[in-house]
C-alpha cells in the first residue's frame, strides 16, 4: 500500500477527497509534516446551502493544522473550490475534517478541548504549539453552539450565587438547575445586581423555559436578588439557604475582631479560632477562645451569637426551627443591649436574618439547598487561581461553562459540525 494511500486511511477521507503528496519540513522546530489532500479530477461538490451537486467555480488554497505525526507538527493543506449553484451562487464548500474558517482540523479541535476541561488554556497552549489566543477562538466557539443547543423547557428550581472574577468589585452571577443530576450550570453573566435575574428570565426563554414554571429560587440574602426574584418568578418560592446565614454572621464575627484588635491586645491565635468549627480546634486555639471568652471582649459576644446558630440549625422540622430562630433573633438582641458600636455588625446581621426570617424556613421545607453551587464555585475559583486569572469576565464565564454546563450537548455540536 502506497504511503498516500495510508495517510488518506489514516485521516478518515472519503472520495473525492485523498492524499496525494507529503513531505517533511526540516527547517522549522518541531520538523513540519505536510499532507497535500486534494479531489479527483471532475469531481462534483454539494452546495453548502441546498446540498445540490455543482461543478467547481475557482479553488482557494487552505491549510490546517492537524494533530501532531509522531513527533512532528502536521499540516494539511488542500485547494478547496467553491460552487457555481443555479439556485444560490458561488460559494466556498465546507471540508469534511474541518469546520468553516478554522485554521485546524476537527481531531485537533477535539483534543484542544479536551486539554482546556482538564488545564488553564495557557498551559494547553505550551503543550498544543500554538498560540492562546488561538485556542480561545476554539472555546468560544464550541462553548457557544452548545449554549445555544440549551434546552431549558424542564428546568423548575434554580440556584444563583455571585462569584469573584477578578481582583477588585468584579463579578459573574452563576445560574444552575437544581434538579440536574450533573453540570448544572445554566447561565452565566457579569454582575451580581436586579439586571442578572432579568438577564435570566430573557435566556430562559430563549431557549423554551418559562417563568411560570419556575417553582423555586434559591438565593442569598441580597436585596437586589430577592426584589428581582420577585418580580422575574412571581409565582416562585424564594429561598435562602441556611449557608448564607451562617455566612453573615461569621463576617460579623471578622468585622468585630478587626474593629477590636485596633483597640485592644486580643488573644493571639483568635482570628481562626472564631472561623474554625469548634471540633477542628487545636489546643492553642481552644486556649484563645477561653481567654477571648473570660475578658469580656465584644469580639467574643458576636463569637457566641454565631455558633449558637448551630442550635437552630438542628431543628428536626419547619415548626421547631421556627420557633427556635426567634428565639435566637431574641436572645441575640436582648445580649446585644449594651450600646457598644463595636457589636453593630452583629445587629445588622440579626436584622437581616429577621427580615427573611420567612425565607430561611423554608429551607426546612425545601429539598434544595445552594451546597451545590458553593462547591461549584470552589471549582471555578480553583481553576481561576491555575490560570493566575483571567482577562475579562466574558473569558472566566467561557470556563464556568467549560467546567460546569452539560458537556454532552458540546460534545454534539462536535460531532454535528
Amino acid at each position: 500500500m502506497a504511503s498516500s494511500d495510508i495517510f488518506t486511511l489514516g485521516l478518515g477521507l472519503t472520495p473525492p477527497w485523498r492524499v496525494v503528496d507529503q513531505r517533511l519540513e526540516t527547517d522549522y522546530q518541531p520538523h513540519e509534516l505536510h499532507l497535500a489532500v486534494a479531489a479527483d479530477p471532475g469531481a462534483r461538490f454539494p452546495c453548502p446551502t441546498c446540498g445540490r451537486l455543482c461543478k467547481p467555480h475557482d479553488w482557494k488554497e487552505l491549510s490546517w493544522r492537524h494533530l501532531n505525526f509522531f513527533q512532528h507538527a502536521c499540516i494539511i493543506e488542500a485547494r478547496v473550490p467553491r460552487t457555481d449553484c443555479p439556485e444560490h451562487g458561488v460559494l466556498r464548500i465546507a471540508v469534511p475534517w474541518a469546520r468553516p474558517d478554522s485554521g485546524f482540523t476537527l481531531l485537533f479541535e477535539q483534543a484542544a478541548l479536551a486539554l482546556m476541561r482538564e488545564m488553564p488554556v495557557a498551559a494547553a497552549a505550551r503543550i498544543i504549539g500554538v498560540t492562546a489566543q488561538r485556542l480561545w477562538r476554539i472555546l468560544r466557539y464550541y462553548v457557544g453552539r452548545a449554549i445555544e443547543r440549551l434546552d431549558l423547557s424542564g428546568v423548575e428550581a434554580i440556584a444563583l450565587d455571585e462569584t469573584a472574577a477578578k481582583r477588585g468589585h468584579s463579578y459573574v452571577t452563576v445560574f444552575i438547575d437544581l434538579d440536574a443530576a450533573e453540570r448544572p450550570v445554566l447561565f452565566v453573566t457579569p454582575g451580581k445586581g436586579k439586571e442578572c435575574m432579568t438577564a435570566f428570565r430573557a435566556f430562559l426563554a430563549e431557549h423554551g423555559g418559562e417563568a411560570r414554571r419556575i417553582a423555586e429560587v434559591v438565593c442569598d440574602m441580597s436585596a437586589a436578588f430577592l426584589a428581582a426574584a420577585a418580580e422575574s418568578f412571581p409565582q416562585a418560592s424564594v429561598t435562602v439557604d441556611w449557608f448564607h446565614v451562617v455566612q453573615i454572621f461569621t463576617t460579623a464575627v471578622e468585622q468585630v475582631r478587626r474593629a477590636e484588635a485596633h483597640q485592644h491586645n486580643l488573644p493571639k491565635g483568635v482570628r481562626w479560632a472564631t472561623l474554625k468549627r469548634p471540633e477542628n480546634l487545636t489546643m492553642a486555639q481552644r486556649q484563645a477562645l477561653d481567654q477571648l471568652e473570660n475578658s469580656g471582649f465584644a469580639t467574643a459576644e458576636a463569637y457566641r451569637a454565631k455558633e449558637m446558630l448551630r442550635w437552630v440549625r438542628l431543628a428536626a422540622t419547619p415548626q421547631a426551627a421556627r420557633w427556635r430562630l426567634t428565639n435566637f433573633l431574641n436572645h441575640v438582641t436582648a445580649r446585644l443591649d449594651d450600646p457598644d458600636h463595636l457589636l453593630d455588625p452583629v445587629r445588622q446581621a440579626v436584622d437581616t436574618v429577621r427580615r427573611n426570617a420567612k425565607r430561611i424556613i423554608r429551607r426546612w421545607k425545601s429539598g434544595h439547598s445552594n451546597a451545590r453551587l458553593e462547591a461549584l464555585n470552589g471549582l471555578f475559583q480553583a481553576a481561576r487561581a491555575r490560570a493566575r486569572g483571567y482577562r475579562n469576565t466574558a473569558t472566566f464565564a467561557c470556563i464556568i461553562y467549560l467546567l460546569g454546563a452539560p458537556i454532552n450537548a458540546m460534545l454534539d455540536v462536535f460531532h454535528s459540525t
